[in-house]
């Protein structure tokens, strides 16, 4: 019986690491960065993105911020409603839905320069059957890594290595 659910929570584990391990990590920009002249539009040209997927802002700490917006927002370029922001260099956000997202820097003239992002998200993982390659050949085992936070393990996993330790 003991090996039963073993074996049981041993294929539940492995699973679940399997499908959090099929996030693609997308370096905005490539080797610009997040930076003033890229052209974002062509960067995103080819690009599936997917709910799970995160993206890697990168840019000297202070000279630009990355401003997740409204729609309306993103148009007018305005900072004034972002729905989150940072400046730290090294912001990576997850796509946690599927739509629109919408990036700008809110350094003043930046976003009017062209340094604003929109990443359509469809509902599933990029690599479950998608096309796409990442810009960088990096991935992620799920976690949301960012200046601000620590390395946070899945629930699941949590819980799974909890009944497995009380089982030994």
């Amino acid at each position: 019986m003991a090996r039963l659910i073993f074996a049981t929570l041993g294929a539940i584990f492995f699973m679940c690491w399997a499908k959090i391990g099929t996030a693609t990590v997308y370096t905005v920009g490539d080797t610009s960065g997040w930076d003033a002249g890229v052209d974002y539009s062509s960067w995103t040209s080819g690009k599936t993105f997917a709910v799970g997927d995160s993206l890697a802002f990168n840019y000297g700490p202070g000279a630009h911020t990355v401003n997740e917006v409204s729609a309306n927002d993103y148009q007018s370029c305005s900072t004034s409603n972002y729905l989150s922001t940072d400046s730290s260099g090294s912001t990576t956000i997850t796509l946690k839905t599927a739509g629109t997202h919408y990036f700008v820097c809110g350094v003043p003239g930046h976003c009017v320069g062209g340094m604003k992002l929109a990443v359509t998200v469809g509902g599933t993982s990029s690599s479950s059957g998608s096309s796409a390659t990442p810009s960088t050949p990096s991935t992620t085992t799920g976690y949301h890594y960012s200046a601000a936070s620590k390395t946070q393990i899945p629930a699941a996993v949590a819980g799974l290595l909890i009944i497995m330790g009380r089982l030994l």
